[in-house]
């Protein structure tokens, strides 16, 4: 070997405790069927001859090579028989590498199994020729002394008298498998990388990727000198199932000596995770009854370990089934997917519910020597089917209903159903089959207790049916489950008894509507209105009276309802309504009890000719002399057609004047005009008679009054005020006189207001000679005068105590006594205010007093001033506060309002009345 060949080694020293595990782990997996590698790499000169052998990849199908056979995905690269890849034909590969897929399948099976095969190009030229290979290119040579034991040289060497020669098969570098979990000791080797320059100059090795300078870090170190590289700690394949690194040769100054060269380390899995359910509980169900086979639900374990492995491959099993009923194995398991199925037939919900499984997962392929195991519980409800016909608690059921009833329930059917309850399988429906062919009766069905209700919903008539015998039949919402028929229990007979109830007469014709004349005379016949009682089996008797008869032009008699006219029908009265007159009456009979019913008659009242027509309109003006103007007149009748126009308007000959004056003109049949024959008639009223005559048979005629009032009028033809004043009767004398007195009432109103004026002024003169602070009427007086001082002490307070001991005190001389000194001598006698005074008798209450104050020697002067001493500092009395008045008790003041208007206020402040 060359120094500078360029050639990295890659030796993969193993120790022997870890050849040994796998050795162990190799013999304890079964055989899997599949190529060696996924992923084969070789190197491959630039130039290729046809037929040259690149590597050989290796297959086993478990039962021998016969029968196997291989192809590429490539036209250029064949596989042998033996697993020889070789080229079809001599190539020259333009790029770096060469991939394609290698198939190997079986002819019996028709299975399938694929590869990769990546084929690197390398300089070639100098290994035939002997030549330095160039700089930066890997080939892999072999030394020709024996390899050491522990080492793998994956590209073994050839050496001629030309130098090193490439071999024709290269062999593929395998992945460095490294178990997980291992005890160590750690650090432990696991590969050794060398380039053959080493020999040469000193180069430092180093490793990249996942596991090395990247997280997690540190997972394997390499010795920079020596290339054994190293892994640190034990590995999970949980965590990191591979390891892709690059390792890497440069010299002492950091220049790259070789190309980086890709390791693939995989950690072989342990089994050291239990099943996992994904779920502790599940919940499935399964209609009773179900067929064996039938799915229930499906429970589901992962493993972590490699689902590759037995250590992933988990298998299930039931443990225990509870309640054990009808048989200890209604349900089975499928191992492989968990697909829980039944296995017995006799699942009945109404005697077991719901059954409650525990389901056992293990890895290793179910061995539970070395598997591991895991369980969860399944909880399996039975659903209700319809298996159970709904059956009456009886043949028979009674009710009874009175007559002429609707919306009532006269029976309860009582049902029995052992479905579940308030469902499709359990609701019950009811349906009447027969006994009631006209729909009396409908069954409906109680939502609480799914009773049936049989309900009135037609009324039933005892005269007609006294009894009703109905078939019932019940079924459920859901129809019943196949292979299910009804129960004879579930149709009952239903008896239903009538009851008689006294029942109202009516009319069989309500309205009933007749036609005659207007006018009839009084006690006429016009029909008979009888009414009919329902009670045929009833003796009872009808009598009949008015109920309503506005204008009280009928009479009906009390035993057979015959009518007759009380007083003349008039279609004109208020009380018709579009030529019909109604009444009601009453039909009642003497049951127990009484019952009553109403009929209306209606009178179609034919119009006959009794209402002569009227003229309008009653009053009009027109001018003085003969012009355009004229009065439009026409007719109003009560009657209808054909009794009313055309009309025929005419003046009479008596008077004479009338035609003399007046004329009518004829414009249509219910339109004339009335104007003035002569030149020239006075102003003034004037009534004119007119003859109207209508169209019936025999015709009417009416002599009416048109009020004409006749004035001058301006040019344009309408009255003027003044004579519209003439025409209405007043010369000009009376206009003056009306005018006179509405001046003179004028002139006395503005009399009347200056005189108040004048009175008003007067009275406020006279109140500005009153000193305003000298009128102590309605002003509070002011003292300035109080006494002495503090230093007066004369006063013997107990006289204010006890007023009445004065007696003793001995009097003044003469001539010395305060002018607000009270005199002795006789006291004046004032009236006593009666207790409970009344309204009439304060006049004469006031004038008493009056009379006797004028009389009273002691009352100061009217003007008089007041000097008040000092009364002392100090007083034994108490404070007047203290005291209640007599008089402050609960007192009606409202009397005070009837004295007049000084005295409201005083009502007011004592009556509690609001103040103004």
């Amino acid at each position: 070997m060359t120094a500078g060949a360029g050639v990295l080694l890659l030796l993969l020293s193993l120790s022997g405790a870890l050849r040994a595990h796998n050795e162990d782990l190799t013999t304890r997996e079964t055989c899997k069927a599949g190529f060696s590698e996924d992923d084969y790499t070789a190197l491959i000169s630039q130039n290729i001859l046809e037929g040259e052998k690149l590597l050989q990849v290796k297959f086993s199908s478990c039962v021998g090579t016969k029968g196997t056979q291989y192809e590429t995905n490539s036209v250029d690269f064949k596989v042998g028989s033996d697993g020889t890849v070789f080229a079809t034909r001599e190539l020259q590969v333009p790029s770096e590498q060469v991939a394609f897929t290698v198939t190997a399948w079986d002819s019996q099976t028709a299975e399938r199994w694929d590869a990769v095969v990546r084929l690197l190009v390398a300089q070639t030229s100098s290994l035939h020729s002997g030549h330095k290979p160039q700089k930066g290119k890997r080939i892999v040579a072999l030394d020709p002394s024996p390899p050491p034991k522990d080492t793998l040289l994956p590209w073994p060497r050839h050496q001629n008298a030309d130098g090193l020669r490439r071999r024709k098969r290269d062999w593929v570098i395998p992945p460095i498998n490294v178990p997980e979990n291992s005890r160590g000791p750690f650090p432990q080797q696991l590969v050794r990388i060398r380039s053959d320059k080493d020999n040469d100059i000193p180069i430092r090795y180093s490793i990249t990727g996942v596991g090395a300078d990247q997280p997690p870090m540190e997972v394997f170190s390499i010795d920079s000198m020596s290339g054994r590289m190293y892994v640190t700690r034990p590995m999970d394949r949980e965590e990191h199932a591979s390891y892709h690194l690059r390792a890497h040769a440069v010299d002492m100054n950091g220049n790259k000596v070789e190309n980086p060269i890709d390791l693939y380390i995989y950690v072989i899995d342990m089994n050291d995770n239990r099943p996992e359910f994904i779920n502790q509980v599940y919940n499935g169900s399964v209609d009773e009854g179900s067929k064996p086979g039938t799915y229930v639900m499906t429970v589901t374990a992962n493993d972590a370990d490699d689902s590759t492995t037995a250590n992933g491959m988990v298998r299930y099993r039931i443990v225990t089934q509870t309640p054990q009923s009808p048989s200890q194995n209604m349900f089975t398991i499928n191992s492989e997917t968990g697909d829980i199925v039944t296995v017995a037939a006799g699942l009945d919900r109404e005697k077991v519910q719901q059954y409650t499984v525990i389901v056992q997962a293990t890895d290793m392929e179910g061995n539970l020597n070395y598997g591991l195991s895991n369980t969860a519980t399944a909880i399996i409800t039975v659903t209700d089917v319809n298996d159970n016909p709904p059956e009456f608690t009886a043949s028979t059921f009674a009710g009874e209903v009175p007559e002429n009833r609707v919306e009532t329930v006269v029976a309860n059917l009582t049902v029995m159903d052992r479905d579940q309850p308030h469902s499709p399988n359990w609701n019950a429906v009811y349906r009447i089959i027969s006994g009631d062919p006209s729909g009396h009766f409908s069954v409906r069905t109680d939502p609480v207790t799914n009773e049936g209700m049989v309900t009135v919903v037609k009324a039933v008539d005892y005269e007609l049916n006294r009894a009703f015998m109905l078939t019932v039949m019940v079924s459920n919402q859901a129809p019943l489950a196949s292979g299910i028929q009804m129960s004879f229990q579930s149709t009952a007979g239903v008896t239903i008894s009538v009851m008689d109830i006294n029942e109202a007469p009516y009319f069989p014709s309500n309205h009933k509507l007749i036609r005659l004349e207007e006018g009839v005379p009084p006690g006429t016949v016009l029909t008979t209105f009888s009414a009919v009682d329902p009670d045929r089996f009833m003796q009872q008797a009808v009598r009949y009276s008015k109920l309503s008869d506005p204008a009280n032009w009928l009479h009906i008699n009390t035993t057979n309802g015959q009518i007759t006219t009380a007083a003349v029908l008039d279609r004109e009265s208020l009380y018709t309504k579009n030529n019909v007159y109604e009444a009601t009456f009453l039909a009642a009979d003497n049951g127990i009890p009484p019952a009553s019913g109403t009929g209306t008659l209606q009178i179609y009242l034919i119009d006959i000719n009794d209402n002569a027509p009227e003229l309008l309109p009653k009053e009009a003006q027109i001018c003085e002399k003969p012009n355009l103007n004229a009065i439009n007149i026409t007719a109003a009748d009560a009657d209808i057609d054909p009794n009313i126009g055309p009309y025929v308007f005419e003046l009479p000959f008596v008077p004479a004047a009338v035609r003399k004056n007046w004329t009518i003109t004829r414009l249509n049949g219910d339109y004339a005009q009335l104007s003035l024959r002569i030149l020239y008639l006075e102003a003034g009223m004037y009534d004119v008679p007119i003859i109207v005559t209508d169209s019936g048979n025999p015709p009417l005629s009416n002599t009416s009054i048109i009020k004409v009032k006749v004035c001058p009028c301006d040019d344009n033809g309408d009255c003027t005020t003044i004579g519209a004043v003439a025409a209405a009767g007043l010369g000009t004398g009376a206009i003056v006189a009306i005018l006179i007195c509405i001046l003179i009432l004028l002139t006395m109103v503005l009399l009347f207001v200056m005189w108040m004026k004048r009175r008003e002024k007067e009275r406020h003169t006279k109140q500005l000679l009153i000193d305003p602070e000298d009128d102590v009427r309605d002003n509070i007086l002011k003292y300035d005068e109080e006494g002495g001082g503090e230093e007066d002490q004369d006063y013997d307070l107990s006289q204010l105590q006890q007023p009445e001991a004065m007696g003793h005190v001995p009097s003044k001389a003469p001539g010395v006594r305060r002018v607000d000194e009270r005199p002795v001598g006789a006291e004046p006698q004032y009236p006593v205010r009666p207790m409970v005074p009344h309204p009439g008798d304060i006049g004469d209450f006031i004038n008493e007093g009056l009379r006797a104050a004028d009389n009273d020697p002691t009352a100061p002067p009217y003007d008089s001033l007041l000097v008040f001493d000092y009364e002392g500092s100090g007083s034994t009395a108490g404070s007047v506060s203290s005291l209640n008045s007599s008089s402050s008790g609960d007192q009606d003041y409202d009397y005070l309002n009837d004295w007049g208007p000084r005295f409201k206020k005083l009502a007011d402040m004592y009556g509690g009345g609001e103040e103004d």
